[in-house]
């Protein structure tokens, strides 16, 4: 068994189905042992993409992704989508080829120190030196990025390590790590504190983030909810801890969130944010959060605790424990007239749209394309405007609801969506995105073709970096500098070229039955909306 031979063999203990990636020299001996195993191998346009496409699968799955790369610009084109990982808290495993060991510091050909590249925005990082080592920094691996708060391990593996013979092979059946003890119980003295200022508030609220959906919580948050009627947002990465139409739940906080989840969030007496950052996207003001109120902080990570706002009430553990704890706490708590004070600003506080009927209405479309898609279908919203159409608009059932929040790395959405459809091949999965984002990643249309993943992709085109164009509107008083994206392709010969089904909706007037035909067809599919350039996200 050689080193490249041991990786394989340690993905399949793993159960890894799927690596993404692009081969090189430096990574031949590993992409050419992996011929022999069950492990499918996908090949990725562009090496940012593998992470993202690996992204998408663990966010459906659970389980870690898992992408391969060559070294020098195999490895620093990954970086953006380790750093979108990283941000956003996936568990990745990100395989990297090296030169020859004897050769490391010599600035020979398609050499780059990636392990100092990447340093800050990894959990943690290994340049392997003996391939005798290579079973047990796997299993620390996939345990760093998959436990505590979760995240992308990187492992740079130089290509002699890869050719090098391994004298004895056993796969750990355990990890034990002195420097690494994530807590995942809640501490009891704490969590009786916070059930004792849940029975006393008078206006509670709850502010999920994304990581109730990476402790698998939110089924046990809804029951929580439900069962003491307790009003929940959330942030942006949030979303889908409740379903949309819940009673109990009052939409997406933050700079682009509804106005009447940010009054709740403002006016509440007691304000439990169970894992989220308290980043500035979500809490604009954090001394909005701590005046006048009891403010728990719920996290796995210890350093996020008080790192933007120091808590009433620290709590460091697993969602997932936490609130199953709190359930089984004997508590009352009273507080009806809060709730139809939160019910009257829903329907008091919405959003006033003056859309443009010549052109098709993003927020509506949305909206009925939401109401079409199945239950459990996966929505994946790209970054710029029509992420916060998406956000406001999109109605999650029982499915998913996949974004990036923590970078807002354009390009994310179609190779996150094929990562999702690969992980449930029977789940409807619709990829949305502006005509500047899709550019970044249009690519990866071939990715699609290639191996035969059915993704419906969505493009709200309107010629335009509208985000960038709406903030130098607002803040340059229409100066637009560098935003205009014409010369941007046909997406009708553009689909053709990828042997792509294509739509094209110029207006409302025939959105039901559009939407209708893109749904039920089986295939890829493209679907180009035209919408006014000078539409603002509201």
């Amino acid at each position: 068994m050689l080193g490249a031979d041991a990786i394989v063999k340690c993905l399949e203990e793993e159960g890894v189905k799927y690596v993404f990636g692009y081969p090189g020299v430096a990574i031949c001996p590993f992409y050419n042992s992996i011929l022999d195993s069950k492990v499918e191998t996908i090949l990725i346009r562009t090496e940012q993409n593998a992470a993202h496409a690996a992204s998408g699968f663990a966010r459906v799955t659970g389980q870690v992704g898992v992408c391969a790369v060559t070294s020098g610009p195999g490895a620093t084109n990954v970086i953006t989508g380790i750093a979108t990982a990283f941000a956003d808290s996936i568990p990745l495993v990100c395989i990297t080829g090296q030169v020859n060991s004897e050769l490391l510091g010599s600035d020979v050909f398609q050499e780059a120190d990636i392990t100092g590249a990447v340093e800050s925005f990894v959990k943690y990082s290994y340049l392997v030196r003996n391939a005798d080592d290579i079973p047990q920094i796997m299993k620390e691996a996939f345990y760093i990025a998959n436990s505590g708060r979760k995240g992308p391990v990187l492992i740079d593996v130089p290509i002699d390590i890869q050719n090098a013979p391994v004298t004895r092979f056993k796969y750990p059946e355990e990890v034990n790590m002195r420097t690494y003890k994530p807590t995942v119980k809640g501490h009891a003295v704490q969590i009786k504190k916070v059930v004792k200022e849940l029975s006393k508030a008078k206006r509670p609220i709850i502010c999920a983030g994304g990581g109730v959906l990476l402790s698998d919580a939110e089924h046990e948050l809804r029951e929580f909810a439900a069962k003491h009627r307790v009003p929940v947002v959330s942030t942006m990465m949030g979303i889908g801890v409740m379903p949309t139409k819940h009673p109990m739940y009052y939409g997406m906080v933050g700079n682009n969130g509804n106005p009447y989840a940010n009054r709740a969030m403002n006016e509440s007496d007691l304000l439990i944010m169970v894992g989220a950052r308290v980043a500035d996207r979500a809490v604009s003001q954090p001394d909005l959060i701590t005046e006048n109120k009891v403010l728990v902080h719920i996290d796995v990570d210890p350093a996020e605790i008080g790192k933007n706002v120091g808590p009433t009430i620290p709590l460091v553990g697993d969602a997932k424990h936490i609130i199953a704890d709190f359930m089984e706490e004997e508590f009352t708590c009273e507080h009806e007239a809060w709730i139809q004070t939160l019910d009257e600003y829903r329907e008091t506080m919405g959003r006033v749209r003056k859309p443009n009927p010549g052109y098709v209405d993003p927020a509506e479309f949305i909206r009925m394309l939401s109401e079409a898609m199945e239950d459990d279908a996966v929505y994946v919203a790209d970054v710029g405007q029509n992420q916060i159409w998406s956000c406001n608009y999109h109605i999650v059932k029982d499915g998913r609801f996949l974004t990036t929040g923590g970078m807002g790395t354009m390009g994310y959405s179609i190779p996150a969506a094929m990562g999702a459809k690969l992980a449930d091949r029977k789940k409807q999965v619709v990829a949305v995105c502006g005509d500047g984002s899709f550019q970044m990643s249009m690519m990866e249309l071939a990715t699609m073709r290639q191996f035969d993943v059915p993704v419906k992709v969505i493009v709200l085109k309107n010629n335009y970096l509208g985000m960038v164009r709406e903030y130098q509107h607002y803040t340059y008083k229409d100066n637009y500098s560098v935003v205009d994206l014409s010369g941007s392709p046909d997406l009708e010969k553009l689909a053709a070229a990828y042997d792509m089904k294509f739509m094209r909706l110029y207006t409302m007037e025939h959105a039901e039955e559009t939407i209708r035909d893109f749904l039920a067809d089986e295939g890829r599919i493209l679907l180009e909306c035209i919408i006014d350039p000078m539409d603002l996200v509201k």
